[in-house]
């Protein structure tokens, strides 16, 4: 931390004039802004989240001003869901995802349009190219959004990250015509959550020397992959803020909530090894499979589940590589397909763990509906370095993975089918073929 705040750096979003002041300063002494952005690590921070401000909402109201002042959903007809809705019509409680009968009875003046993913993928790829203009480091998420790592591009910009992406952010307003706010920190998982923090057309940091005391105040809701099932086991065991994570071991929360315990008691620290990704080969490995028949049973499904989970591990351990987000993929008899993810705080490419959390977001899902499909796979790849860091953790967690690359060396030696798990021996012994059509990735 400065001794002082004398020399605490501000940055001016809207004419970009850096200068410094011994308190945050509410107006830009050059041009009267009031979008001022002041913070002790404003000049060394380089990991940044990008996202569009409700991107399909703006694209709309940028080609149709008449839209402008009016509450604008973008989404299916009546029996479908909301793609996403404009600011205007969030103050009304219209959120993503939403059913649109709900949205409608919320906001009854919205005026409802279909996405045109055609124009929203052109505009989308203009403005990749523009963060490309940056650096090369950038890795796409979805259509709208996208983590940068800007740090050592300061010398080819003549200027700080944070400088460089507020330039950055003004050029996509004036050329393209929507907003975008953005996260600056020093990780992936800060970045995306100070990226929330001032939303739309801000621009929020998150330093190092706060990180822990940041996190503190947060709901344990805010760490992704903390779905409303988890979020309410961990309240009944009375755990509702990241602060209480910070207090126990990382051994305590792994014997109780195991990956995702040792998850927890990562990002509770705002530790976060990941890395800007921009590997554009392969993009996932997975694997997926047709039933003869649909199934609604849990046990058979995590079966098969296994079966898959084994497959995909094969294969990321043949080309030596861990991936850091799992996804789960379920299609109904109905043909509506079911996607679930979740971002590991450890990348990984054993067997156990892929199907420990896959296993976890299935359990949610089999509620009664019966399934033509179901698949797994593991994206944000990137080279493996020896084994799973979460080996280092837990003696138990260690055993597992002592044990899975002990029957990997035995089949190496004679063949696949000399080490069968005994859910699957149990399984393939019945002599039920439930999966003819099996796919790769």
């Amino acid at each position: 931390m400065r001794e002082t705040v004398a020399d605490l750096p501000h940055l001016c979003r809207d004419c970009l004039a850096a200068f410094s002041s011994p308190e945050q300063v509410s107006n830009c002494p050059q041009c009267g802004s009031p979008r001022i952005v002041a913070h002790e690590e404003l000049e060394t921070l380089g990991i940044a989240h990008i996202d569009c401000d409700a991107f399909y909402a703006s694209v709309e109201k940028r080609d149709n001003p008449d839209l402008r002042d009016k509450p604008l959903i973008v989404g299916g007809g009546k029996r479908g869901v909301v793609s996403t809705c404009c600011y205007i019509a969030r103050m009304s409680g219209v959120r993503s995802a939403m059913p649109m009968v709900t949205a409608l009875r919320k906001c009854p003046d919205a005026v409802v349009l279909r996405p045109d993913m055609k124009k929203y993928v052109a505009i989308s790829r203009q403005i990749r190219e523009m963060m490309l203009s940056l650096t090369p480091e950038v890795e796409p998420l979805s259509i709208d959004e996208a983590f940068l790592d800007l740090r050592g591009t300061e010398r080819l910009h003549h200027a700080y990250p944070a400088k460089s992406l507020a330039r950055l952010a003004l050029e996509i307003e004036n050329r393209i015509g929507v907003t975008v706010s953005v996260g600056l920190s020093h990780n992936k998982f800060l970045a995306k959550i100070a990226s929330d923090l001032d939303k739309p057309r801000g621009m929020a940091l998150i330093g190092v020397e706060e990180t822990r005391s940041f996190l503190a105040r947060q709901p344990i809701s805010i760490i992704f992959g903390v779905g409303k099932v988890m979020a309410e086991r961990l309240r009944k065991d009375g755990l509702v803020s990241i602060g209480q994570l910070q207090t126990m071991p990382a051994s305590d929360l792994i014997k109780r909530y195991g990956e995702m315990g040792a998850r927890l008691a990562h990002l509770a620290n705002g530790e976060d090894r990941r890395r800007v990704s921009t590997d554009r080969e392969a993009k996932s490995i997975s694997s997926e499979t047709t039933f003869f028949d649909d199934i609604s049973d849990a046990g058979e499904l995590q079966t098969i589940l296994l079966n898959l989970c084994e497959k995909v591990a094969d294969r990321m351990k043949k080309q030596k590589i861990v991936g850091h987000t799992l996804t789960l993929k379920l299609k109904t008899a109905g043909f509506t397909t079911r996607t679930r993810a979740r971002h590991l705080a450890l990348p990984t490419q054993l067997a156990h763990v892929i199907y420990e959390n896959a296993a976890d977001l299935l359990l949610k899902e089999t509620d009664g509906t019966k399934y033509r499909l179901i698949g797994v796979g593991l994206s944000g790849l990137e080279s493996a370095h020896g084994e799973d860091p979460t080996d280092l953790l837990e003696p138990a967690i260690a055993k597992k993975a002592a044990a899975e690359r002990a029957m990997d060396s035995v089949r190496d030696k004679f063949g696949q089918d000399a080490v069968v798990r005994g859910r699957l021996y149990r399984q393939n012994g019945s002599g039920k073929q439930r999966d003819p059509e099996s796919r790769e990735k």
